[in-house]
C-alpha cells in the first residue's frame, strides 16, 4: 500500500489548483482524476471571467494551462476510479486501478453537473445554443432573445442577470408558482423584457449546427409554441458527484459536501473544494479559491 500525505480526488479546477498548493507547500501529494483534467470548463465555449485571461479562452485552454501549471512542480496525476474508499478520522484507503493507497488528508474535489431537461437532442447543442451557466455564458448572447428553464432561485436570478444583457427573455417553469424567494419573484415580474411561461416544458430543439428556437408545450391545454431564440439556459438543479462519500461525510439536503470555513469536512483530516461542496457561487476562480484553502489547510492538519 502506498502511503501519501495528501490525496486528491477529482482533477477540475479544484483539484488542479489544491494540487499545485500541496506540490509547491512540499507535501507528497498525488491528484487522482477519473477521465480527463479539468471538469466541467472543457465543454466551455469560451471563459470571460476567469482573472487575468483576456480575450476569453475557451475552457479546453482554460483547463490545459492549469494542468500545465501542476506539472512545472511536478504534480503526480494517476487516471482511474477511486474505490474501497475509507475515510475516518484515523484512516484514510481507497484503491485506483487495482492499487491500495492509505493518505493522512484527502481533499474531494470530484465537482459537479447540471440536471439535465433530458430532451434527446440536448447534448448536441451544448456550447452551441443551451448553456448551464448564465454568468458565464450571458455575455455572448447580448442583445439577443434567450430562454431559461427552471422555477428556483438560481432559474429566477438568472433571468434578471439575463434580462440586463439580452433582448428577450423567457423564464420558463413547469408549474404555475416558483419555488425561488418571494422578492426575486417580484422583481422578475416587474422586468419589462421578461415573459414568464408558467404550466410549460421544453419540448422541441430546432436548429442545425446551432440552436435556433425552442418549442414550448402547455401541460394542460397540450398547446405549442415556438420561440425565436438563440440560447437556452437550463436551471433545473445541480448535481454533485458525492456518491463515493455519501454516508462517510456530511451531506446537505442537496447531496453537497458539508465544510465549515477552513474547508475541512465532519471527518479530520478530509477537506472539499469546488462544486462539490455547499458553496454559493460554482464558478472557475471559487473552485480554485477552495483548492487553495483546502490544501494550504491540509498541510497544517498534517503538521499537526
Amino acid at each position: 500500500m502506498e502511503k501519501l500525505g495528501i490525496a486528491i480526488i477529482g482533477g477540475g479546477p479544484a483539484g488542479l489548483a489544491a494540487g499545485i498548493y500541496a506540490a509547491r507547500g512540499g507535501a507528497n501529494v498525488k491528484l487522482f482524476e477519473e477521465l480527463f483534467p479539468g471538469g466541467q470548463i472543457v465543454k466551455t465555449h469560451r471563459v470571460e471571467n476567469y482573472p487575468g485571461f483576456t480575450g476569453g479562452p475557451d475552457g479546453y485552454a482554460l483547463a490545459a494551462a492549469l494542468e500545465k501549471h501542476a506539472a512545472e512542480f511536478d504534480l503526480p496525476v494517476v487516471y482511474g476510479s477511486v474505490t474501497d474508499l475509507k475515510l475516518t478520522a484515523a484512516e484514510k484507503t481507497f484503491s485506483v486501478n487495482g492499487e491500495a493507497y492509505a493518505a493522512d488528508a484527502v481533499i474531494l474535489s470530484m465537482g459537479a453537473g447540471p440536471r439535465k431537461l433530458g430532451h434527446p437532442d440536448e447534448d448536441r447543442f451544448v456550447g452551441a445554443g443551451i448553456s448551464y451557466c448564465a454568468t458565464c455564458d450571458g455575455n455572448f448572447y447580448r442583445g439577443k432573445d434567450v430562454a431559461i428553464v427552471g422555477g428556483g432561485d438560481t432559474a429566477v436570478s438568472d433571468a434578471l442577470y439575463l434580462s440586463g444583457l439580452c433582448r428577450k427573455v423567457y423564464l420558463i417553469h413547469r408549474r404555475d408558482q416558483f419555488r425561488a424567494a418571494a422578492t426575486l419573484v417580484d422583481r422578475v415580474k416587474g422586468a419589462e423584457n421578461v415573459e414568464l411561461i408558467l404550466d410549460s416544458t421544453v419540448v422541441g430543439l430546432l436548429g442545425e449546427d446551432r440552436l435556433s428556437g425552442i418549442v414550448v408545450e402547455n401541460k394542460f391545454t397540450k398547446e405549442q409554441r415556438t420561440l425565436d431564440v438563440s440560447g437556452l439556459f437550463v436551471a433545473v438543479g445541480i448535481l454533485p458527484r458525492t456518491e463515493l462519500v455519501r454516508g462517510q461525510v456530511d451531506l446537505d439536503e442537496g447531496g453537497f459536501v458539508v465544510t465549515d470555513r477552513f474547508l475541512e469536512t465532519s471527518v479530520p483530516g478530509v477537506f472539499a473544494a469546488g462544486d462539490v461542496r455547499d458553496t454559493p457561487l460554482r464558478q472557475v476562480v471559487t473552485a480554485c479559491a477552495d483548492g487553495a484553502v483546502a490544501a494550504t489547510k491540509a498541510i497544517e492538519y498534517i503538521h499537526g
